[in-house]
């Protein structure tokens, strides 16, 4: 069809020979129970939004309700029951486009739900429907699942043509079908809590599923795990610390939703990619009820965290919510205010999407900055969170259409006094022309470096045309970072994450097997640059396990050795695997949850030890977070460059040996002269290091470099071994010429 005129035409006339109008449903509306009438509802404030218990006039007290509706005809507060009866309360107060009312005794734990009346017009972008019962943005918690029956579209999802099925209203109650918001005490008090503050450049982050990291430990009782208060055990806080780790950066835990397609399949959507509630901690992870209990859940878990030195960061889905496209669900900002909220097309029908998910918040627009920035500050102030990743962040920063790194929100965060202090992760593209942004982001912003991924996998896997990339990514990325103010620390290096092959897959599969997700293998990026070392996936033959075993261990002191702010994946420090599946998005299972009793095998015990280890020597040694790029001059006093590269031949690299093809480089980091000063105004002075990487499948003999750099080595990390020594290892005086063996990290601190 080529107008929406014409559309609507073929709509209307199919409504005409079935007896009744094309924009609303050929189904009566729902037959929910209605309470007994509520009590009046006073006139209340405008601000703050979102339900908020309080004494209101005369000492009374009772809960203020504020809903942005712009455009809205009329707005009624539903209260439920706990038996599921509603009673609906007309907001009669309108300011700046805010319905608002204070309800006298209403208390904490009250379940409550929007309906919104306004225009249903589609072709215009108009997608009111009071039938529907909204989730409001800014409900602190959120009781009950959301599952996908017709009652919960806005249209009628089976109309015969589906071509016009969203334009056609459908009028069936909703109510019994989805979540309500929940009223919640707002009395915690953070006076007690001791945030970590790490700075950046001492940080190592942790990415981790609070569900799946705790679902399978054995010290964690049964009812706890998969919980916000299974992360808070001892158990699984010993691991932490063990570890090393600075910081926990979860998967998402904003209140989630479940996409249709996938509970069709019997899967569910395990990383909750798909927010529908940005103030709400999401209920499944919840151990102590969803009454509201679990935001105080929430915050004890933090507390637990930071009582041990470490930080909580939060991967949060601005970008987009579970509404989908025009086909999906009416949830909650699709039924507020469809044209105030998100990016429409030309055609006011349509929904732009730069996310891959159906549609993209309209960031540019004030309410939805609002919205998004009194979230961010609920969850530092109020809950405790120390920062945030922000997933696919280049839609975040869009003006009207491109990329603006001047646009409204990067300017907003950039002057806000309390987001501007906490940590900023930019996951820097999205789906959209134009997205990829790596490199791009101003100052306050690290960024997670997909150009470290591919550099470290295509050098382990022997596919490198040269190092000169590989040699950026090891000293910091300075070519895409050292502009602007920016250090080192804006790069967050990454070998793994969540969405792709885990550490050990990634040595032991070639291609991806995401047969279990039901898409016919077709999900999940097919460039992997992965290498499965000979045979493909799980084998019997030891050759091939050592091989892998020995990659890992490469590519975890590749990671740990490199200048810039490391994160590991959950699991990885002891060889997870999710069978070569790619995609884990939708797989709540023993496929995405970690398998603690790796840990009772030597092996993956010996990997934990060696991760372990590695992190608490760059902790030890400062020349290894270094919070300001290389200079790479030889210095004035002593000649001495703060950062070489060396040739196997104990050379230092020409200009036409970062052309040549090698699998071999000598990288040697000077503590002499590192930039800055310690806290009590000292220079900062430590040991150096030189790291010899070698990815040959056949051993090489490597000179190491003599006077000035050294008089002497101590090996201090040999991938080459299974079983790692205690520091100091072998000792070599400067100039030998030591054979290295095939694919093998050698560490050795020059004396």
């Amino acid at each position: 069809m080529s107008s929406a005129a014409e559309q609507e035409a073929v709509a209307d006339q199919y409504a005409a020979d079935v007896g009744h109008d094309a924009r609303r449903a050929a189904v009566p509306s729902g037959t929910a129970r209605v309470a007994a009438p509520a009590p009046s509802v006073w006139p209340g404030s405008s601000t703050p939004l979102g339900a908020r218990y309080r004494v209101g006039p005369d000492g009374v007290a009772g809960t203020n309700f504020a809903l942005w509706a712009g455009g809205a005809e009329a707005v009624e507060l539903c209260l439920f029951d706990p038996d599921g009866a509603e009673r609906r309360l007309p907001l009669g107060e309108l300011t700046h486009e805010i319905w608002h009312g204070f309800v006298p005794g209403v208390r904490p734990g009250q379940r409550y739900g929007y309906r919104v009346h306004g225009r249903w017009d589609p072709w215009t972008g108009a997608r009111w429907n009071p039938a529907k019962l909204l989730l409001d943005p800014y409900a602190r918690a959120v009781d009950g699942e959301f599952s996908l029956p017709p009652e919960v579209y806005g249209h009628v999802r089976d109309w015969p043509d589906q071509q016009v099925a969203d334009t056609v209203r459908d009028d069936r109650d909703s109510a019994p079908f989805v979540p309500k918001g929940v009223v919640v005490h707002d009395d915690d008090d953070w006076a007690d809590d001791r945030r970590p503050k790490t700075p950046w450049s001492d940080s190592v982050i942790y990415e981790l599923h609070v569900r799946g990291f705790t679902m399978r430990h054995p010290g964690i009782p049964e009812e706890l795990r998969g919980t916000y208060a299974g992360l808070a055990h001892p158990a699984a806080i010993e691991h932490l610390t063990r570890l090393g780790v600075t910081a926990v950066e979860l998967l998402p835990v904003h209140q989630f939703a479940h996409e249709d397609h996938l509970l069709r399949r019997g899967l569910t959507n395990y990383w909750g990619y798909n927010s529908v509630g940005y103030f709400a901690p999401h209920a499944g992870y919840a151990a102590t009820g969803t009454d509201g209990q679990q935001v105080g859940e929430f915050k004890r878990m933090v507390r637990a965290l930071h009582a041990a030195g470490i930080e909580v960061i939060l991967d949060v889905v601005y970008n987009h919510t579970a509404e989908a496209g025009e086909f999906g669900p009416t949830l909650s900002l699709k039924g507020i205010d469809n044209r105030g909220y998100y990016r429409l097309q030309s055609d006011a029908r349509r929904y732009a999407d730069y996310t891959g998910c159906g549609n993209t918040l309209h960031v540019v627009r004030p309410q939805v900055l609002r919205l998004i920035t009194d979230s961010l500050r609920y969850w530092v102030t109020e809950m405790g969170v120390d920062g945030f990743r922000f997933d696919l962040a280049a839609a975040l920063a869009r003006s009207m259409h491109d990329v603006d790194m001047l646009s409204p929100f990067l300017a907003v965060i950039a002057q806000d006094p309390v987001l501007r202090r906490v940590k900023l992760i930019a996951e820097p593209w999205d789906v959209g022309s134009g997205g990829y942004q790596v490199g791009a982001f101003p100052p306050l912003w690290t960024e997670w470096n997909d150009r470290y991924r591919d550099a470290v996998r295509d050098y382990w896997r022997g596919a490198l045309p040269d190092v000169r990339d590989l040699g950026y990514r090891l000293s910091g990325s300075s070519d895409l970072y050292a502009w602007g103010g920016r250090r080192p620390y804006a790069s967050v290096n990454f070998v793994t994450a969540h969405d792709g092959f885990t550490l050990r897959d990634l040595v032991s599969y070639h291609h991806k097997h995401n047969e279990a997700n039901g898409e016919g293998n077709r999900d999940g990026t097919s460039d992997n640059r992965s290498w499965n070392c000979g045979a493909e996936g799980e084998t019997a033959d030891e050759d091939v396990n050592a091989l892998r075993r020995r990659q890992l261990r490469n590519l975890l002191t590749t990671l740990l050795l490199s200048t810039g702010v490391p994160m590991l994946v959950a699991g990885d420090e002891m060889g997870r695997t999710q069978g070569g599946n790619n995609n884990a998005y939708c797989q709540d299972n023993e496929i995405g949850w970690v398998d603690w009793s790796l840990l009772e095998e030597s092996a993956w015990r010996e990997l934990f030890e060696l991760t372990s280890r590695l992190i608490a020597l760059r902790h030890r040694h400062p020349v290894l977070r270094r919070r300001a790029f290389f200079s790479g001059r030889p210095h004035a006093d002593h000649g001495l460059r703060d950062l070489a590269w060396f040739t196997a031949d104990g050379a230092e690299m020409t200009e036409d040996d970062w052309f040549a093809s090698t699998t071999t480089l000598g990288m040697y980091l000077s503590g002499r002269d590192i930039p800055g000063r310690d806290a009590r105004g000292e220079p900062v002075v430590d040991d150096s290091f030189l790291a010899v990487l070698h990815a040959g499948h056949e051993p090489v003999a490597f000179t190491l470099p003599d006077a000035p750099w050294a008089e002497r080595y101590e090996v201090v990390v040999d991938t080459g071994m299974e079983e790692q020594r205690e520091e100091p290892g072998e000792t070599y005086r400067a100039g030998t010429t030591v054979t290295v063996p095939p694919r093998t990290v050698l560490l050795l601190r020059a004396v």
